[in-house]
């Protein structure tokens, strides 16, 4: 078996690596124990756990990704690659297909402007600097003060797939909401006609005005006197759909400021996209991803 290897440095974050060409299909792990010389078991998932193989210029987390002959293999020498470190999101799962990210409150999932902060340019960035021949596809958006989980494509063919087959491949999305007063009842349904005006408001009629038809389920979590914690199943994804929906029912969203009513307790849009769940578009594996509700919303509660 001929297996080519050299020596790479890469520059952007002085991270020394080996580079191999694939000669033999194989799935990867397999494939790194056969070839990396002088690396356990152990520390091989190591290195693939911290963003450290790349497969043709991608990274890959994926013990089982299929490698097939001529594909170039880049394995960084240390345990684990240069941490991704950055104030506005935080890096839940990557693979060479897609990367998901846990997203902070103000910044846009995309540009909106030249200089405005947005996760898709911070993306972009990470992929320079770790040697990613790729760019980060939009495939849904997150309003810039609802934080949460968000899934970006790292190429065209999978973000087509995602976005033109989204309702069939997200199998559960769930938010969480500190709303405006105490919700009596545990849990219920809300559904309505949802429209937006040349002013980008969106306006919910009980009978069809011409909009979308919009369905939200709702949970209560907790409760006081002033407030509820409440989770967020959407049946539907329309713009603005959580926060007129519940605004609906009398209690708006702590701390929007569009259909909100002026009840701001922590400073923020109490509105989190906690929970993920999608078909992979390549695999078809279940992919299950879920943050923690945040602890500014829990204290109210305390």
């Amino acid at each position: 078996m001929h297996i080519w290897c050299e020596n790479m440095n890469n520059k952007s974050n002085g991270q020394d690596f080996d580079r191999y060409e694939v000669a033999e299909e194989s799935v990867l792990l397999d494939w790194l124990l056969r070839n990396v010389k002088g690396k356990s078991r152990n520390k091989l998932k190591d290195i693939l756990r911290g963003h450290g193989v790349y497969v043709d210029g991608k990274c890959v987390t994926q013990y089982d990704y299929k490698l097939l002959p001529g594909m170039k293999v880049t394995v960084s020498r240390t345990k684990k690659a240069a941490p991704f470190k950055s104030r506005y999101i935080r890096i839940v799962y990557e693979d060479r297909y897609l990367i998901v990210v846990d997203k902070s409150v103000g910044v846009l999932s995309m540009a909106a402007g030249h200089s405005s902060l947005n996760v898709k340019a911070i993306l972009d960035g990470y992929f320079d600097s770790t040697g990613q021949k790729c760019r980060a596809h939009v495939v849904h958006r997150l309003d810039r003060e609802t934080s949460g989980l968000m899934v970006y494509a790292k190429d065209m063919e999978t973000e087509q797939i995602l976005e033109h087959n989204w309702h069939d491949i997200v199998y559960d999305r769930r938010y969480v909401a500190v709303v405006s007063g105490e919700i009596v009842d545990e849990g219920g349904t809300i559904s309505s006609w949802l429209k937006d005006n040349s002013s980008y408001i969106t306006y919910s009629s009980p009978v069809d005005n011409g909009g979308k038809f919009s369905v939200t389920h709702f949970t209560v979590l907790n409760r006081t006197t002033t407030h509820s914690l409440v989770e967020y199943k959407l049946e539907t994804g329309r713009k603005n759909q959580i926060r007129v929906h519940t605004s609906d029912i009398g209690h708006p969203v702590c701390g929007d400021l569009k259909y909100g009513n002026g009840d701001d307790p922590i400073g923020r849009l109490c509105l989190h996209a906690y929970m993920l769940c999608f078909f992979h578009p390549m695999t078809r594996e279940r992919m299950e991803f879920q943050t923690p509700i945040p602890s500014t919303f829990k204290q109210l509660f305390k």
